[in-house]
C-alpha cells in the first residue's frame, strides 16, 4: 500500500469550463479543472464541437473501463479519435484501432509475439545499452532538450531495430511519425488539420500527407523482407495470418504507420512527464534514489500521472443508457483516459505524485475489452530502464527554461523543455 501522507493533495484550481475540443488548450497543460467538474457533477457529458457532431464525454474511470469492455455496444470501427469520417476514409485508413474482435485479434496476433512481456524481457539488455549511450551523449552537454536528445532518442532507436529498418532511417521514421500525431501541431507539420485544407490527403493515415511518404517507406521495405526475410516485426507482418492469408498491401502499410506513429511519441512524453513530476516533487525523487527498488511503482505512477493518449473514441452501436442519459445510436463517444486517471473514486489523493502508488490500476495503456496497447511492456522497460540509468545523476537536472507542450487534444506531452546539469 502506499506510504502517502494522509494529507489530501487538493483539486487543482483552473478554469472549470474550457473546451475540451480545443487544441489550443492544451499548450498550457492538462484541464484538470475542467475534468474534475465533470466527474463531479456531469460524468456522461454531451460536449459540442465546432466540426462535428458533438460527442458523449465519459470521464469516470469505472465508465470508461466498462464502455471499454463492451465493444459490441461501442464499436472502433467508425474511428478512435474526434474527427468523423465517411465509409471511403474508414476503410482506407483502418487499423487493427479501428476494428472490433475478431477482425482486430486477427492482425493483433500477427505482430503480438515481438511485444509480450516474455520477449520485451530479453531486449533489456539491448535497451539498456541504447539508454546509456543516449546518456552519454546528452548529459556532457551540461545544457540539453531533455526531450529531443534523451526521451526521443531511445524508443526511436529501439523502435527502429525492431521494425528492422537501416539506422540512418530512424529520425526520418519518427520524423513522419510526428507529423502525424501531432497533425494540429505547427512544428510538426504544414497541413495542420483544423487550419490548413486537408482534403487532399483525407484517405491518408492522420488526414496527413507524412503518411503517402510511409506507405511509400513501408512498400520497399515489404519487398526487400519478401525477398530477405529477417527475424523482425515486419518479416512477421508479412507472413500470412491465422487463417493462412497475408495481409493486404493497404493493411501492411496501414499497420506499419500506425507502428511508427505510436511507437515513439507516447513513451517519449511519459518519459518527460514523468522526470518533470520527479524534478517537481523533491521528496519522492529523494526517496526514489534512497529506495532504487520503488523504480517499478514509480514507473507506473508516471504513466498514471502523464495518462499521454488522453482519450480515445467510440461509435454507439445501438441505443444504450449510461447513467441518466439515453446515448443513440450513431453517437460519438469519448473515453478520457486522463480524466479517469485522477478519479478519486479510484485513485485516493490522486493530485498527488505518489511513487508509492500500490495498486495503481491505471489506463495509460487502456484497461478493459482488446485494445490494451500492444506496446505496452516495451515502454514499461525503456522508461524504467531510462529512470535506473538517469537516477544516480537525476538531481543534478535543473529545469533551465520553459516547457513547451504539444498542440493537441488527443496526445498530451511535452515536446521541448532544457535542461542543465548542475556541478556536482
Amino acid at each position: 500500500m502506499s506510504t502517502a501522507s494522509t494529507t489530501r493533495t487538493p483539486a487543482p484550481v483552473g478554469d472549470r469550463w474550457l473546451d475540451l475540443t480545443d487544441p489550443d488548450v492544451y499548450r498550457a497543460g492538462v484541464p484538470h479543472a475542467t475534468f474534475q467538474r465533470l466527474r463531479d457533477e456531469d460524468p456522461v457529458a454531451w460536449t459540442e464541437e465546432r466540426d462535428g457532431s458533438g460527442f458523449w464525454s465519459i470521464t469516470r474511470y469505472a465508465d470508461i473501463v466498462a464502455l471499454n469492455r463492451d465493444f459490441r455496444t461501442f464499436t472502433s470501427r467508425h474511428g478512435i479519435r474526434l474527427e468523423e469520417m465517411d465509409e471511403e476514409e474508414a476503410e482506407a485508413r483502418r487499423t487493427m484501432m479501428e476494428m472490433d474482435p475478431p477482425e482486430h485479434t486477427r492482425l493483433r496476433r500477427l505482430v503480438q509475439g515481438g511485444f509480450t512481456r516474455r520477449t520485451v524481457q530479453s531486449y533489456e539488455h539491448a535497451i539498456r545499452v541504447l539508454a546509456q549511450a543516449v546518456l552519454e551523449e546528452a548529459l556532457p552537454q551540461g545544457r540539453f532538450d531533455l526531450v529531443t536528445d534523451v526521451a526521443r532518442q531511445l524508443p526511436m532507436r529501439m523502435l527502429g531495430r525492431l521494425l528492422g529498418a537501416p539506422e540512418e532511417d530512424y529520425g526520418y521514421l519518427v520524423d513522419r511519425g510526428d507529423a502525424m500525431i501531432g497533425n494540429t501541431d505547427p512544428e510538426f507539420t504544414d497541413h495542420v488539420v483544423d487550419q490548413t485544407d486537408t482534403e487532399g490527403f483525407r484517405l491518408m493515415p492522420f488526414r496527413s500527407p507524412a503518411g503517402i511518404e510511409l506507405f511509400e517507406y513501408a512498400q520497399k521495405l515489404a519487398d526487400d523482407r519478401r525477398a530477405n526475410p529477417r527475424d523482425d516485426v515486419v518479416t512477421k507482418m508479412l507472413a500470412p495470418t491465422m487463417d493462412g492469408e497475408p495481409l493486404t498491401d493497404l493493411e501492411f502499410k496501414n499497420l506499419f504507420t500506425l507502428m511508427v506513429a505510436a511507437g515513439n511519441d507516447t513513451t517519449r512524453y511519459s518519459m518527460v512527464g514523468g522526470i518533470v513530476a520527479l524534478l517537481d516533487h523533491p521528496d519522492q525523487l529523494a526517496l526514489l534514489q534512497e529506495r532504487p527498488d520503488l523504480v517499478p511503482t514509480a514507473v507506473e505512477e508516471m504513466l498514471r500521472w502523464t495518462s499521454v493518449t488522453m482519450h480515445f473514441r467510440r461509435t454507439a452501436a445501438k441505443d444504450v443508457q449510461v447513467h441518466d442519459h439515453t446515448i443513440r445510436a450513431g453517437d460519438k463517444v469519448v473515453l478520457w483516459w486522463i480524466s479517469g486517471d485522477f478519479d478519486e473514486r479510484q485513485f485516493p489523493d490522486p493530485y498527488r505524485f505518489d511513487i508509492t502508488r500500490d495498486p495503481n490500476e491505471h489506463l495509460a495503456f487502456g484497461r478493459g475489452g482488446p485494445h490494451r496497447c500492444l506496446g505496452e511492456w516495451l515502454a514499461r522497460v525503456e522508461i524504467r530502464v531510462l529512470l535506473e540509468e538517469l537516477l544516480p545523476q537525476l538531481d543534478r537536472l535543473r529545469v533551465a527554461g520553459p516547457a513547451e507542450r504539444l498542440r493537441s487534444n488527443f496526445i498530451s506531452g511535452i515536446k521541448h523543455l532544457p535542461v542543465e546539469v548542475a556541478a556536482g
